[in-house]
Parts: C-alpha cells; structure tokens; sequence
C-alpha cells in the first residue's frame, strides 16, 4: 500500500510539471515580433530600433525574431 502512495505521489508531481509547462510557466518561452508589440505595447519599429541598437537581446537562429520573456521585461524596465 505504502508503495502505491509514492507512485501516485510521483505521478501527481509529473502532471504538475506538465500542466505548468501547458501554461507556459516557464521562463524560456520564446515570443514572435507580434507577441512582443502586444506584451510590451511597442509598435513593431521600435522593437527594431531596440534589436539593431542593441538594446534588446534577440534570437534569429530560426530566421526570425525571437524573444524571451525575461529580455524583454530586462529591455522594458530598463
């Protein structure tokens, strides 16, 4: 019986993970240029401005802009 608890136990902290990541809790969330102009209320040159300046860091491995989250609230608070 005492082992029935810890597999359940396990399995109840494996949905957490899942259903954290499902809510997008986690912190390397990478957004697009349109998720970054609604998140930060930035028109879209400014963000471009901010990247070529190098104000705000960006990844263009995939051939476009991407953000994380965290880059931006760094770019936004200063």
């Amino acid at each position: 019986m005492e082992n029935l608890d810890v597999q359940l136990y396990s399995i109840a902290e494996q949905l957490d993970r899942i259903e954290k990541k499902l809510d997008g809790k986690y912190s390397n969330k990478f957004l697009d240029m349109k998720q970054v102009v609604q998140f930060s209320s930035n028109s879209a040159s400014s963000i471009r401005r901010a990247v070529a300046s190098g104000q705000l860091k960006v990844s263009k491995v995939t051939g476009k802009l991407l953000f994380k989250k965290e880059w931006v609230d760094r770019w936004l608070n200063g």
